[in-house]
Formats: C-alpha cells, sequence, structure tokens
C-alpha cells in the first residue's frame, strides 16, 4: 500500500460521511422518515441497497471458498435460495408494502389480536434487534478482521486489529445515526458499485495473468470437475467432495436443499415470505409496483451480476495457490489482491472491501434500531411521545448498538457452522410465515410454537447422541415443528374477527385461505389469483438461473449454450413484465376510481 492507496480509501470514507450529512434533513421528524426514507425509496434504489446489504467484506472470501472446494458446482449451497426469494418477489413484496407498518415486527399486532401478540412482538424486537442482529454484526467484523489481517500482517495482530474494525464502524455508526435509510440506501448504491468495480477489475487482471493466460488458460489448467456447474447427486453422506473435487450431494441432501431448506427455514436476509431488512426495503418503496420491481431486482442482481466475478477469482486461486488447505481456500482471494493489484488498485479494492463491509453494518444498525425502537421501546417503554424524540433515541441506540456489537465481535472466534445453527433452528418456521398471509386461522399462539420448537429438537438432536448431520437434520426438525403449530392452531381459539375484518381490508390478501372474509367485505378488491403469480414464480426463477448460466457460459467461451440460456431467461423476464405492467395499470385505474 503506497501514498495513493491510502488516499483513495481516506477519499472512500470522506464520500461516505458526506452522503450521510447530506441527508441528515431526510431523516429527521418522524421515525417513518428514519427507518423507512418516507416511503419514498425507487425500486433501483431499494433493490441496490438490498444486494449492497448481502455483499458483506465475507461474501467473496466464502465463494473463493466454496470454487476451491467445489468448484463452480460448489455455490449451489446458496444459489438453492433462489426459490424462496421468488416467492417473496411475487406472493409477498406488494403485501408487505400495502400493510403500511414500520418493521416488520409490527406485523405480528397488524395480523394478530390479544396478548400472545404483543408478548410475541415484544419478544421479536429483542430477540432479533439486539440478539440475532449483534451475532450478525459481529460475524460480519471477523470477516473484515481476517481480511485486514490477510492484508496487512506488518501492520494488523490479532491483538489491535479490533481498533482498526472499531474505527470503521464508528464512522459508519455516525453517518448511519445522522441520515437514516435515506443515507444508508444512497451509500449502500455507492458501496455497491465500488465493491463490484474493485471485484472486476481484480477478476480481469488475475485471469489474464502470464500465471493464467486469460480464460483459455484457466480452462485448460482447471480439471473438469472445477468447471461444472451443477453437482453430482449420489454421494455417500450429505455434502461431500467426490473424485478431484466436484460437488457431491446424497440424494436426501439435495432434496432438503431444492424441496425444504428454501420455505421451512428462516435465515437473515432470506427469510420465507420475507421479513427483516428485506422487508424494511419493500415497505420504504414508492408504491406497490416499486416494492415488487426492487425485490425482483435484487434477486436478479444477488445471483447474476454479482457472483462471477469472484467465481473467477476462485477458479484461477486452485491454479495460482495449490497449497492451500480446503477450510483456507477463501484466502486465495486475499493473496490475489495482494500479488497482483498495483499501486492505486491496491487501494481501490481495500476501499471495495470497506464498502462492502459497511453496507452491511449500516444496514443492520439502522434495521435492529427500527425493531428496538418501534416495536419495544415506543410499545411498551415510552409510547405517546413526540416523534422527533424517538428519532433522537434512534440515533443514540445506533451508536450503543455499534459498541455493544464490536463487544460481541472480541469474544467471537470462529463462524464455522453458525449458519447451519440459524438455518435448524429456524427450521419449520418458514410455512407459518407464509401461511399467516394467507390462511385466517393463523394465531400468534401458534408462531410462538413455531418459533420455540426448532430450539427444542435442535437439542435433542444435538446432544441426545444422534448420528443425524445438518442438511438431513431438516427432516426431522421441519416435521415435528409443522405438526406441533398445526395441532396449536386448532386448539387454540382464533384471532379476533375484528382483527381479522381490519386487516383483511387493509391488505386483501385474497386466496382460499381469506375466501369467507371475501364474501363478507365484497367491496375490497382482492389480488389476482395465485395461477398468474404461480406462473411469474416459475418464470422468474426461469429467469435468472437461465441468466445466471448464460453469462457463466459466455464468460467461459460456450458462447452458443449461453445465448440459448439468455434467449430462455429473456421469454420468462418477458411475461414477467408483461403482468408488471398489468400491475401497474390496475393501480393508477383504482386510484381514479377513488
Amino acid at each position: 500500500m503506497q501514498l495513493i492507496d491510502w488516499l483513495i480509501v481516506a477519499l472512500y470514507f470522506i464520500i461516505s460521511l458526506a452522503i450521510g450529512l447530506y441527508y441528515y434533513r431526510k431523516a429527521s421528524g418522524s421515525t417513518e422518515n428514519f427507518f423507512l426514507s418516507g416511503r419514498q425509496l425507487p425500486w433501483w434504489l431499494a433493490g441496490l441497497s438490498m444486494v449492497a446489504t448481502t455483499f458483506a467484506a465475507d461474501t467473496p472470501l466464502a465463494v473463493t471458498e466454496l470454487v476451491g472446494q467445489n468448484g463452480i458446482a460448489g455455490n449451489w449451497l446458496w444459489w438453492n435460495m433462489l426459490i424462496g426469494g421468488m416467492l417473496t418477489v411475487f406472493f409477498f413484496a406488494k403485501l408487505w408494502r400495502r400493510a403500511g407498518i414500520l418493521t416488520d415486527v409490527e406485523f405480528i399486532e397488524l395480523r394478530y389480536s390479544g396478548k400472545s401478540a404483543s408478548f410475541l412482538r415484544g419478544f421479536k424486537a429483542l430477540y432479533l434487534g439486539i440478539f440475532m442482529n449483534c451475532i450478525i454484526m459481529g460475524w460480519v467484523n471477523l470477516a473484515m478482521g481476517k481480511i485486514l489481517l490477510g492484508m496487512f500482517p506488518e501492520y494488523v495482530n490479532q491483538n489491535n486489529v479490533i481498533y482498526f474494525l472499531g474505527g470503521a464502524m464508528l464512522i459508519t455508526a455516525i453517518y448511519s445515526a445522522i441520515s437514516g435509510l435515506w443515507g444508508v440506501a444512497v451509500t449502500d448504491a455507492f458501496q455497491f458499485l465500488l465493491a463490484m468495480i474493485g471485484c472486476i477489475i481484480l477478476a480481469v487482471i488475475v485471469v489474464n495473468s502470464p500465471q493464467i493466460g486469460g480464460i483459455s488458460g484457466l480452462e485448460s489448467k482447471l480439471p473438469d470437475w472445477a468447471l461444472r456447474f451443477t453437482p453430482q447427486i449420489g454421494g455417500d453422506t450429505g455434502t461431500s467432495t467426490g473424485a478431484g473435487g466436484i460437488l457431491l450431494m446424497t440424494v436426501s441432501t439435495f432434496l432438503a436443499f431444492i424441496g425444504i431448506q428454501w420455505w421451512a427455514s428462516w435465515y437473515p436476509g432470506a427469510e420465507p415470505g420475507g421479513g427483516g431488512y428485506v422487508a424494511q426495503r419493500m415497505m420504504s418503496a414508492k408504491d406497490e409496483k416499486n416494492s415488487l420491481l426492487a425485490t425482483l431486482f435484487f434477486q436478479i442482481a444477488h445471483y447474476c451480476i454479482r457472483p462471477w466475478p469472484w467465481i473467477l477469482v476462485g477458479l484461477s486461486a486452485i491454479v495460482l495457490y495449490p497449497e492451500l488447505s480446503p477450510a483456507d481456500k477463501g484466502l486465495g482471494f486475499v493473496k490475489a489482491m495482494n500479488d497482483f493489484l498495483p499501486t492505486g488498485l491496491k487501494g481501490l479494492l481495500l476501499a471495495a472491501f470497506f464498502a462492502a463491509y459497511m453496507s452491511t453494518i449500516a444496514t443492520h444498525l439502522n434495521w435492529g434500531t427500527s425493531y428496538f425502537i418501534n416495536d419495544f421501546y415506543k410499545r411498551f417503554i415510552s409510547p405517546g411521545k413526540d416523534e422527533k424524540s424517538y428519532v433522537t433515541v434512534s440515533r443514540v441506540m445506533t451508536i450503543v448498538f455499534m459498541f455493544i456489537s464490536v463487544i460481541v465481535t472480541m469474544f467471537m472466534t470462529s463462524i464455522s457452522g453458525v449458519w447451519a445453527f440459524v438455518i435448524e433452528c429456524g427450521a419449520g418456521l418458514g410455512l407459518i410465515l407464509i401461511l399467516r398471509w394467507h390462511w385466517w386461522r393463523i394465531n400468534a399462539i401458534s408462531e410462538i410454537v413455531a418459533t420455540v420448537t426448532p430450539f427444542i429438537v435442535y437439542a435433542i438432536l444435538h446432544f441426545g447422541r444422534f448420528d443425524v448431520k445438518f442438511p438431513e437434520t431438516l427432516f426431522i426438525i421441519v416435521p415435528v415443528t409443522t405438526l406441533a403449530w398445526l395441532i396449536t392452531v386448532f386448539i387454540t381459539k382464533p384471532v379476533d374477527e375484528g382483527k381479522l375484518s381490519t386487516f383483511y381490508k387493509r391488505v386483501h390478501p385474497g386466496g382460499v385461505g381469506w375466501k369467507d372474509y371475501a364474501v363478507k367485505h365484497p367491496d375490497v378488491k382482492a389480488d389476482r389469483g395465485y395461477l398468474v403469480l404461480f406462473i411469474d414464480w416459475i418464470c422468474g426463477i426461469i429467469l435468472v438461473y437461465m441468466f445466471l448460466f448464460g453469462i457463466g457460459k459466455i464468460i467461459l467461451s460456450d458462447y452458443l449454450v449461453g445465448v440459448i440460456y439468455i434467449i430462455l431467461g429473456t421469454a420468462a423476464g418477458w411475461i414477467i413484465l408483461k403482468h408488471i405492467n398489468y400491475l401497474g395499470w390496475a393501480e393508477q385505474y383504482i386510484k381514479r376510481v377513488k
């Protein structure tokens, strides 16, 4: 790192702070302005903000590790989540915007009634806003620390890395506290573009280096398994590495990922039915159409645009650093930065990593604070105060959560297995998060049971010496949890009639699950039938996978197959676009009638 590199990094921090200061006024006045940007985000900005948030500092390293261990096919461990993401786009994005709430936790008392609803809202506000949120930020801090240790061993060590992280977090917390979601979203867009430019430049330089020799040289130096786009079904146990390194999956493991995980398990950023910061961005969009477009753009960018520069660096790292152990394959990305980037570009990519890191931290600070303020402090501790006072407390709590996450980071040593733990402890909860929108009979007690049961089953499986490993554990946790909350639904009282009618008239979800309420309220215009939504969902999955594979094939010089994939994806996108245009026309028609 030379002087020009450090100046580039300093300029990045100055721009981020300047954006926060610019949006100070827009964030003031009300919690809706602070946490939802006054519900005025255009689709492209809301979508970019979602993508930037899920692009953390550890993401390129994680993809490099997957590719190093199992080739391109290793990415199916997260590519399978697209199925649930597309479900959110077409079945839930409009409903979240239509609900008119500040957080997804507030939805609980919009949908349910009684003390059980109040308890569930308060519990989730603290559990998700403080406990889970600070663990996630600790995870992200740990990954950024790993990058700093790899890039600057002469300056950064295990004893002082927390100070570097604390400084970056402090800057992030300051602009988040000053500007609210407006500043977070705009800095997210800036940070995402910077991060992607940096990763693309690195991929181009590494692939075209003399050691690799371009795409043709890369293909000639790699074994066939590394270039496979799909895993091999037929492994002996779980997910493993087969001959040469290809990702092997048993039939049961494949079914667990493709047939269960995407709808049954709760996971931050990939909640069935939406939720968390994804729901926050949907609720902050200008209208229902912008909410749907933002979420669709997020899925396309998340799966089609982001991964290929990382995959190319990961493939190159297999050739360049064969000495790396499977557990250390992710360090190939950092090694490539150190070995191939010239002066100036090294500073740009370090700024890009800080951008990826800070965009994630900023969102989690704003999102976690929204839970604490709106769903705990404002609801239970200090209701009825002036909105400006809530904004002031929100800014203070943003800084407080920053300090808590730094403390949590100091006690974290490894993130191995954390993602599996989170998925298992949310297994079975996903279905009720979907059905609570589409079936009137779901109540708060059943959601409480669905939240608690996975923890109990997880503890029995892991501490009872049962020889069942993730993801096969899903075949046990999901049925037990589902049966538990279904029994609870039918042995407990339904939600109050008045609450259900109010919810139906406000959100008008439609579908067979609300058939009786459609009869009671014939003046309410419900959504179109599930057939159209189902068609759009399938087309969305085809669209993203075809573009994902098509771009990959074209990069790897298989032009004919790549173009065929792109054409198929474009056809699916055309069908979706026709339906979205119909949605926009219908909204304008309803406004004119009113």
